[in-house]
């Protein structure tokens, strides 16, 4: 047991070591600099999704997609570690998919491999697409509020959400971007994290305050009030996880907000002056 507890908390540490642990410590070396400068917070600005090459639109588009798919990768990863590692340690089964597959939900002994026969769960689609929109609603409006006030606070930078060239490819590769943004850190920092820190014996609510915690550190390079509303979202996204045990709808509703912040910028940055 005790040897079993280790394996899993150096597999945690590897896994955020090359994906969004990595980004927390850059992210917190970046608010320090950012922090030393003789510029307030929200004269600085965070510029998302630029471009690399804009002379070169072709190469630049390879660029993107290029980032876009290893982005995904240690969600992969994360993946295949819950279905070769399960664990025994958990106080509930565990669905190695995170709810991703078509399976109906685990119980004490249930075959993995057993096909969906529920008529239920031939619904589950439609289900995380309505409470994707509802999470969605949830967090945006109040994010959208925290932003204005952080900037006036002087607590946040200008979050210039989307800087790729005007090519035809631009939009299509904003909402893949969304998409990766919303799979990599639903999968890793709610669904694989959650899972393993309660394998090793953590309380629910002291695994959902780590996952939320890390996600607003790996957002503090764009001031403190990113920090605090990705927080906020992690205790929501946290807890509905630990209820549901399933993650699509929390990719949904990512990928909503990140598709209206990253488009809706394009569209809107030269009329709104505020942006």
């Amino acid at each position: 047991m005790r040897s079993e507890r280790r394996t899993t908390i150096v597999e945690v540490l590897l896994l955020l070591g090359v994906s969004l642990g990595a980004s927390a410590l850059w992210s917190i070396l970046r608010i320090i600099e950012r922090t030393t400068r003789n510029v307030a917070l929200n004269q600085q600005s965070s510029q998302l999704n630029t471009s690399v090459t804009p002379d070169r639109p072709w190469l630049d588009l390879a660029y993107q997609l290029v980032g876009i798919g290893l982005g995904v990768v240690p969600a992969l990863l994360a993946l295949y570690l819950l279905r070769v590692r399960p664990g025994t340690a958990a106080p509930a089964p565990v669905e190695p998919s995170l709810g991703l597959a078509r399976r109906a939900p685990l119980r004490d002994g249930a075959d993995r491999r057993a096909p969906v026969r529920d008529g239920a769960d031939r619904r589950a689609p439609a289900r995380a697409l309505l409470h994707g929109l509802g999470l969605a609603a949830l967090i945006g409006l109040p994010g959208l509020l925290l932003y204005v006030v952080g900037r006036q606070l002087g607590i946040t930078t200008e979050v210039q959400a989307a800087n790729l060239s005007g090519a035809w490819w631009t939009v299509p590769v904003l909402v893949l971007s969304a998409v990766q943004n919303a799979v990599l850190e639903e999968v890793v920092v709610v669904g694989y994290l959650l899972t393993r820190l309660r394998q090793i014996g953590l309380h629910p609510w002291v695994a959902i305050a780590i996952s939320a915690v890390l996600r607003g550190t790996y957002h503090l390079y764009q001031g403190f009030g990113p920090f605090l509303g990705n927080a906020v979202m992690g205790v929501v996204f946290g807890w509905y996880f630990t209820r549901t045990k399933r993650v699509l709808p929390l990719i949904v509703a990512h990928t909503v907000l990140d598709v209206v912040a990253f488009v809706g910028y394009t569209l809107a940055k030269g009329h709104l002056s505020w942006l």
